[in-house]
């Protein structure tokens, strides 16, 4: 109801019901001429004959046989007839209206016949001279049914009218279709675009020549600018994460060559280069992946993974590490859930968001994890969340913080030892399995990140908390 070609097939078809009524009431209340020449005529020599007959009828059998004959008339054919003479007398003995009295007086003084029209009535009047050379005129009452009535009756009408707001409405749809088709076709390739194809395009560039084929050739040229600056900074990762590689080996190699070489008073500094450089290394991987998944350069041949045993072993490895932090890891549900992807890059999303979860949840806190299994109909979802007790995310924030490198000022500082990729990460291995990523605030305080994966069909039944 509220799309915009519904809104410009329902005003155009309006409009032009409008103007329909309009054309039938002006030309219906203007008309001047109720039948044309010809029909008029043709009422006039009916007229004649009916007058030549009358007549003769008169002149034979007087007021009775004339009144037998206009009665016939009358059944036959519906129309009324009067015959008067010339002092006005109906000779028939039927009582007649004035108006037509009025119209037989003018007849008697004209040559030709007099009409007179009322509602959906005619009246004609035609002067008649008999055989002794009376003169007398005949005035008959044409019913609107009749052959010499040029409107077609009510229900004619109504299906003509019909016809014609059928035929507006057909050409409105089309006419509607015609300007809205290319906006829908551009809000699917707009959607696309906002999805991650950057090869979305409108694609009327040859086929439009108006103010909406520009939009759409403009709207091609924007995401074409896109997808190469998209493309160009994908490949400055890549070529970056590459390039540091070599450097950052021969760094690891002369620390080595220092260790060994320096006494203990150097040690201290050694230990703080191993660690930015071991840091660096890490940051340098999760470029690599990140590019891989972005380019779409990452195809590893998907295999069933079972879920709930890599939650799990990722849960063990976080609680050896939140240890000696002060922090605790915990699972709360487990359910039993398959899905078709690569071991290695879930696995690699769930600690992601885990480690992430562990740098903001304060000391004596524990990290909350829950693997459970959302079923609907022939399909079904592995929903895992991970909550932390940090202090949350800004709401205009959460969709951001899955954005390479982006950090939140109140809770992402530098001091955390995050980079800002490991939840980017997790997004794109979520999109390259078929998934999604999000996050919402938690109540009470903290973040809730949740990881939504299709499932294999038949992966088991949901257990109990």
């Amino acid at each position: 109801m509220r799309t915009l070609f519904f809104k410009i097939f329902l005003w155009f078809w309006l409009a032009m019901a409008a103007l329909i009524a309009a054309i039938i009431v002006t030309v219906t209340t203007t008309q001047n001429e109720p039948i044309g020449p010809g029909l008029r005529d043709a009422a006039a020599n009916a007229v004649t004959i009916y007058a030549q007959s009358a007549a003769e009828i008169f002149e034979r059998g007087g007021k009775a046989a004339l009144f037998s004959y206009f009665e016939r008339i009358e059944r036959e054919t519906g129309n009324e007839a009067y015959l008067f003479d010339a002092q006005g007398a109906e000779l028939s003995g039927r009582q007649a209206d004035a108006e037509f009295v009025e119209l037989a007086r003018r007849a008697q003084t004209s040559d030709k016949a007099e009409f007179n029209f009322s509602g959906f009535q005619m009246a004609v009047a035609k002067r008649q001279t008999s055989v002794d050379g009376r003169r007398v005129v005949l005035v008959s009452r044409m019913r609107r049914t009749s052959m010499f009535e040029p409107r077609a009756s009510m229900a004619v009408r109504l299906l003509r009218g019909l016809a014609m707001l059928l035929t507006a409405g057909v050409v409105c749809f089309w006419l509607a279709r015609y300007l809205t088709s290319p906006l829908v076709k551009l809000s699917k390739a707009a959607k696309r675009l906002a999805g991650g194809d950057l090869s979305a395009r409108a694609g009327l560039t040859g086929a439009r020549r108006d103010e909406i084929g520009d939009l759409s050739r403009d709207f091609d040229q924007m995401a074409e600018r896109i997808e190469s600056l998209m493309t160009a900074q994908r490949r400055l990762l890549s070529d970056i994460s590459h390039e540091l590689r070599s450097p950052l080996a021969r760094l690891c190699v002369a620390l080595e060559l220092a260790r060994q070489k320096s006494g203990e008073e150097a040690a201290s500094s050694l230990d703080r280069i191993e660690r930015e450089a071991t840091r660096l290394n890490s940051m340098i991987s999760q470029l690599l992946t990140l590019s891989k998944l972005e380019s779409g350069a990452e195809t590893a041949q998907r295999r069933e993974v079972d879920l709930a045993k890599l939650v799990r072993e990722v849960a063990e490895d976080a609680e050896f590490e939140a240890r000696g932090r002060n922090r605790s890891v915990k699972v709360f549900a487990a359910h039993p859930c398959a899905v078709a992807g690569n071991e290695t890059l879930l696995q690699s999303a769930v600690e992601n968001v885990v480690r992430n979860a562990l740098r903001y949840t304060p000391e004596q806190k524990a990290v909350e994890i829950a693997l459970r299994r959302e079923l609907n109909g022939a399909n079904g979802s592995a929903i895992i969340t991970v909550r932390d007790y940090g202090v949350g995310v800004p709401p205009e924030a959460l969709a951001k913080i899955f954005q390479p490198f982006y950090r939140v000022a109140d809770a992402r500082e530098r001091q955390t030892g995050g980079v800002g990729l490991g939840l980017s990460i997790a997004e794109r291995a979520m999109r390259w399995h078929g998934g999604e990523a999000f996050a919402a605030n938690a109540e009470g305080g903290g973040l809730i990140v949740t990881l939504r994966l299709p499932l294999l069909p038949g992966a088991g039944e949901p257990i109990s908390r």
